[in-house]
């Protein structure tokens, strides 16, 4: 698919999708193809696939937490940034969430926090700081956006503001929409933050919108089968298979990973997402995200996931006290010509905390 794409990248039309090429280019980090790291955003993947699935999440929101007051403060919403296409082109290429908050519907945009002359800053500390300071007056009632990103931007405010928590910056703060990374390495350090949030999961990325969390609290995602997208699931056993074979939606098992394949109105045909999922329910159909098809270990037949070694982790943190910051692992493989060697995995791990 990666010839083709291409072709849209530069400009020309009816490739992949009907009519011209997209004016919107989507930044991709899931893509293990060095020369395609953008991917065409259709007005039609926005309108029907991004936005219908914003809509559902704040519908679930407002039905889950009527108490919260959503439409009457702000949602304080973090992500990248934007700039011309490095395809020489008209067309604007950057980070998704940049896309989608540039071309928000007017009721949207009004709930809005920062202005799009500060969340739209692509130089990071000069952002932070300005965001920062410009929401410490600002009723934020929802924070939304990548782990990662948001806990510099909210130590920040603490830090300006000097308080020990951040309800005591808004008063009225209550959920926070996360997604693009695992949360549990992060759901303490939020915790401490601000000990009464509420957490909603979204599982989405440049090349769509795929789950969302219906039920709080619940480990599970309910997946959108009416947003522009058709799946199909690859099983494990096959991710490395020259002739992969995957399965439609009807047939998939509860229990077993599977990589993600879709097919999208962004013109994306039978593409391998590169993350991994497994059924916990079929009626309706709810995934949890297990891990990457790249990322897993698998050197003796245990087929360790992402999912597996993240709880591994968390529950050794919990054991031992401390903060994980990251991790890492890999195999150490039996050593020839010795009787006593056995093998296992190496982890690194970096803390937060001593």
């Amino acid at each position: 698919l990666y010839p083709e794409l291409e072709k849209v990248l530069h400009g020309r039309p009816n490739v992949l999708w009907p009519g011209p090429a997209p004016q919107w280019q989507a930044r991709s980090s899931g893509t293990t193809n060095a020369r395609s790291k953008y991917l065409p955003l259709t007005p039609e993947a926005l309108r029907h696939n991004h936005y219908r699935a914003g809509r559902d999440m704040l519908a679930l929101a407002l039905h889950h937490h009527p108490e919260m007051g959503i439409m009457q403060g702000k949602t304080l919403s973090l992500g990248g940034s934007y700039g011309p296409s490095p395809f020489g082109l008209a067309a604007q290429a950057g980070d998704v969430s940049a896309l989608i908050m540039r071309g928000l519907p007017g009721w949207a945009e009004i709930l809005r926090t920062p202005p799009l002359e500060l969340a739209l800053l692509d130089e990071w500390e000069d952002k932070i700081e300005r965001i920062a300071r410009h929401v410490l007056t600002v009723d934020v009632r929802v924070l939304a956006g990548v782990p990662t990103w948001m806990v510099v931007l909210l130590r920040r405010v603490l830090a300006l503001s000097g308080a020990a928590s951040l309800t005591e910056v808004w008063p009225r703060l209550g959920l926070f929409l996360h997604g693009a990374v695992a949360f549990g390495p992060y759901r303490e350090l939020f915790g401490q933050l601000a000990p009464a949030m509420q957490y909603l999961e979204i599982y989405n990325a440049s090349e769509g919108y795929f789950a969302l969390q219906d039920e709080p609290g619940a480990p599970d995602l309910l997946l959108l089968l009416d947003h522009g997208i058709y799946y199909e699931f690859l099983p494990a056993e096959q991710f490395d298979s020259p002739d992969p074979r995957p399965v439609p939606l009807e047939a998939v098992e509860i229990g077993p990973s599977y990589a993600l394949v879709i097919s999208t109105n962004a013109g994306l045909w039978r593409y391998l997402v590169g993350d991994t999922v497994r059924f916990t329910s079929l009626h309706p159909y709810r995934v949890r995200i297990t891990g990457r098809t790249k990322h897993f270990l698998n050197a003796f037949g245990e087929e360790v996931v992402v999912e597996n070694a993240e709880a591994a982790v968390a529950a050794a943190a919990r054991a031992t006290g401390v903060q994980v910051r990251d991790f890492t692992a890999a195999p150490i493989y039996f050593a020839l010509g010795s009787a006593t060697s056995r093998g296992g995995h190496e982890w690194a791990v970096e803390l937060s905390t001593p």
